[in-house]
């Protein structure tokens, strides 16, 4: 079991990394010593700080023949890290 799923690349994301700060999709279980284990050891970087924000799945509704049927899309759990100053991650060079 991987504790980093994959990276989040969105404009708000994005924006965040000129400042030193990256997001990433991480597993449910995970806490934030063992996020910033997995950031340095993956990527080679110096983590000084994790947040980490656990995200309720949207609410859908499919009106059917049969009647209306509802639920969850599942949750999921991000972190947000942020490096030492002048460190860098890119993603696109494991490519």
């Amino acid at each position: 079991m991987s504790i980093l799923k994959q990276p989040l690349v969105t404009e708000k994301v994005s924006a965040l990394n000129e400042k030193g700060k990256y997001g990433f999709i991480v597993d449910a279980d995970a806490n934030k010593v063992e996020i910033k284990k997995a950031v340095e050891k993956q990527y080679g970087v110096n983590v000084e700080k994790v947040n980490t924000i656990n995200v309720m799945g949207k609410k859908k509704t499919r009106y059917t023949k049969t009647g209306i049927l509802s639920g969850r899309r599942p949750g999921y759990k991000k972190a947000v890290v942020t490096l030492a100053q002048g460190e860098v991650i890119d993603f696109y060079s494991n490519v």
